[in-house]
């Protein structure tokens, strides 16, 4: 693999901890995890069912608090904020893609990415054109359909573009090939190593050797900690 320049940490993870409760019992999700992924840079989350992964990709993205340690984006401390300031930073810094819950149901998927376009004030010429990103993640042809009449593999790449929709300078996916083809898989994987290319960061939860091999590191969760290599 072509060894990238690296720019500065976009985002950084210090000591992570998130714990639940179901009656007396308490569940360890995270036990202090420590992240960095710097601009040019893929890194893969890989581990078992239940290790930590998903909580991870929430916790750095904002959408759910950690219990202990904190989370910055582009310098920018993310955790311990009110909500509204989270969703601004979200907005500005992450693109997201998680395994549910990405596309509203009663738009199309071209206005779902408008829709995720219209949460950032920007120029109209510095983003991307929806159809350009539905050429890139193989959807050409998608754009008036509704999400409900995709595929798996369908809504996974129509839900990959509306993460990228901001051209955000860091992008969080989880299991972004994990319901599409060989053929989409590699074409997904292209996008994810232009980002890098192109200085963005890119932090990918995979159970896919392939999108493993892909990454710069590979970061093993086994019981809410890094495992030592």
């Amino acid at each position: 693999m072509e060894v990238r320049t690296h720019g500065s940490p976009l985002l950084c993870a210090s000591e992570l901890y998130r714990f639940f409760h179901a009656g007396d019992d308490e569940t360890f999700a995270l036990r202090g995890v420590s992240v960095s992924v710097s601009g040019g840079e893929i890194v893969a989350v890989a581990g078992p069912s239940g290790s930590g992964k998903s909580t991870l990709l929430s916790c750095l993205a904002g959408l759910d608090e950690p219990d202990g340690g904190h989370v910055t984006i582009a310098g920018q401390r993310i955790t311990r904020r009110q909500e509204a300031a989270r969703a601004r930073l979200r907005a500005r810094w992450i693109g997201m893609l998680l395994q549910t819950g990405n596309l509203l149901n009663h738009l199309t998927v071209t206005q779902n990415i408008q829709a995720a376009q219209s949460l950032v004030k920007r120029g109209d010429a510095s983003r991307p054109r929806p159809a350009v990103l539905l050429a890139d993640v193989g959807l050409a042809d998608r754009g008036s359909a509704r999400p409900s009449t995709l595929s798996g593999g369908e809504a996974a790449r129509a839900a990959l573009a509306v993460a990228l929709a901001n051209d955000p300078p860091v992008l969080l996916a989880d299991e972004p090939t994990g319901e599409v083809d060989r053929r989409a898989e590699a074409r997904i994987l292209d996008l994810l190593r232009q980002r890098a290319a192109d200085g963005k960061a890119v932090l990918v939860v995979t159970h896919s050797q392939d999108v493993a091999a892909a990454a710069d590191r590979v970061i093993h969760l086994v019981d809410g900690r890094i495992a030592d290599e």
